[in-house]
């Protein structure tokens, strides 16, 4: 569907002041006046400029990089990730001579990798959490199974002894030895072990509690929590429920992270914190609720062109089209997911036909955030006038933002959510024997019972993270669907199918075939 156009110029009303200038509001003034001039005028939907964009990305990959980028040496990895995933993301494929100029994309990801586990940001340079998620996603993107592919030249049982080398006794992991404690390195690691079939009970230990310790005030997330008040080295196992104060304000960044991170725990929750003859082992919890309004708060009004900021009375910035409104989505999703878990324990209460009668064709938009409003400022502002995308007027384009504001495009224009009957198609599709055979000895199980147990946790979180498809029926276009971008997975931001490739190959598993869900009564075809 097309949605409604954006908001001429005269209706953009400054955000109100309190009369006391500072340097704070001053920027905001400016920032609020450099948005207005770059509002389309009415009648004249904003274009998607996907060739100057393209071009952008093929003389990064094909030329190289400007020389400013010489600064981000040691992130060699992210700068590969950043661009394949731009390309996915604009629904460009790859012939074959184009994938064969992309070979040493795959030797630089791959010389990249520690010989001790993990990758670097570049060829020599120091494993890093971080680093590691870019080298394993953009490998999901250009690599492949067999030699010279890239996946099975990822050596797993390094990287999972690396992970446990960096584990710390709340529960959390550092990014790097002698690295900070942050959940942006917790994420990249559960997306690494996820892709690659290398999460067991003893790597997520504690996990979940030291996410929800990271929970700030305001819903969001902060950087890490206090591990050190409340662990002390005494000889006794660790209390992970013991309360721990969150170290700084909630932000962005960390917040999708996290909201990210919680829902890659869920099928550990489930399985390992199940009622037992002992009593029931206590489950974390996160307010969803706190988290949901945080992510309303973030998007800027009108004056803003609704574009994102990180924090509170923060600027508006291109990047967290995708750390806010990637997080929204994965809320968005979780929220479904909770919402079909009730829908198939309880039977429908009788009269609920007739009380629901007069609603079942309306179209609502359940989203956290005003979606056309988020792609009219990736739209109008984020984009540079000699391709690639921005933070805001008047910056120039960069690799990072340009892929981050395409990706937030995307969750703006997609509902990417769990779906019941893929998830149900999953569970009766799996293979045990062959999912066993692709287990590494490194994470492989003492005793029977413990066994059984990983097997289901590896089932499980395989069937959670793909049964994430698109709904059908809920795509908004701002400017029609000449802007439309490629989906992406809320989780991981690679597109399904990319996620689908490697995840099928390292658990030993043959997809069924996705089938287009049946688009909702009187939705109206794209325009």
């Amino acid at each position: 569907m097309t949605s409604s156009e954006p908001t001429t110029s005269d209706q953009l009303r400054p955000t109100p002041t309190d009369g006391y200038p500072s340097p704070t509001s001053r920027l905001q003034t400016a920032t609020e006046d450099i948005l207005r001039a770059h509002q389309p005028s009415a009648g004249t939907p904003p274009i998607l400029n996907r060739n100057l964009h393209i071009q952008y990305l093929l003389r990064n990959l094909q030329q190289g990089f400007p020389e400013r980028y010489t600064s981000q040496d040691a992130s060699q990895t992210w700068l590969l990730f950043w661009t394949l995933q731009g390309f996915s993301t604009l629904g460009i494929g790859l012939d074959d001579r184009t994938k064969q100029r992309r070979a040493p994309s795959i030797d630089t990801l791959l010389a990249a990798q520690h010989p001790e586990g993990g990758f670097g940001g570049g060829p020599g340079q120091l494993a890093h959490q971080l680093p590691t998620f870019a080298a394993v996603s953009a490998l999901a993107i250009a690599g492949r199974p067999g030699p010279g592919g890239g996946w099975d030249e990822i050596d797993r049982a390094k990287m999972y002894t690396w992970f446990l080398s960096l584990k710390q006794p709340d529960g959390s992991f550092k990014v790097s030895h002698d690295g900070e404690v942050d959940v942006r390195g917790l994420y990249c690691l559960l997306v690494c072990a996820t892709l690659l079939n290398i999460l067991t009970p003893e790597l997520l230990a504690g996990v979940p509690e030291f996410l929800a310790s990271c929970q700030t005030y305001e819903g969001g997330f902060g950087s890490a929590s206090f591990g050190e008040w409340a662990f002390r080295e005494d000889g006794h196992a660790p209390d992970y429920s013991a309360p721990r104060p969150t170290l700084g304000e909630a932000h962005g960044g960390y917040t999708y992270c996290a909201t990210a991170a919680w829902a890659l725990v869920q099928p550990y929750l489930r399985l390992y914190y199940a009622p037992t003859p002992a009593g029931p082992k206590p489950a974390p919890t996160i307010s969803m609720r706190g988290l949901a309004r945080w992510y309303a708060t973030m998007q800027g009004g009108r004056a803003e062109l609704g574009g994102l900021r990180g924090r509170t009375n923060k600027l508006v910035d291109g990047c967290y089209a995708w750390w806010v409104g990637g997080g929204a989505a994965v809320v968005a999703g979780m929220l479904k997911e909770q919402e079909d878990a009730r829908a198939g324990a309880e039977e429908l209460q009788e009269g609920a036909e007739a009380q629901n009668e007069g609603w079942e064709d309306e179209e609502v938009d359940d989203s956290l955030l005003n979606r056309p409003a988020l792609q009219q400022y990736v739209l109008c502002a984020a984009q540079h006038p000699a391709g690639g995308l921005r933070d805001k007027p008047p910056k120039h384009a960069d690799a990072y933002h340009t892929l981050y504001c395409l990706s937030g495009l995307s969750a703006a224009q997609h509902r990417v959510v769990p779906n019941a009957s893929r998830r149900a198609t999953l569970r009766s599709s799996w293979d045990a024997d062959k999912a066993r055979s692709m287990e590494g000895s490194a994470t492989a199980s003492s005793s029977d019972g413990e066994q059984s147990l990983l097997d289901e946790l590896r089932r499980e979180s395989f069937v959670s993270a793909l049964s994430w498809l698109e709904e059908e029926g809920t795509e908004q276009y701002v400017g029609g669907a000449v802007n439309r971008v490629n989906a992406t997975h809320p989780l991981f931001d690679l597109t399904v199918t990319h996620a689908e490739g490697i995840m099928a190959h390292f658990y030993g598993q043959t997809l069924p075939v996705r089938r287009p869900q049946p688009r909702p009564r009187n939705k109206p075809a794209d325009a």
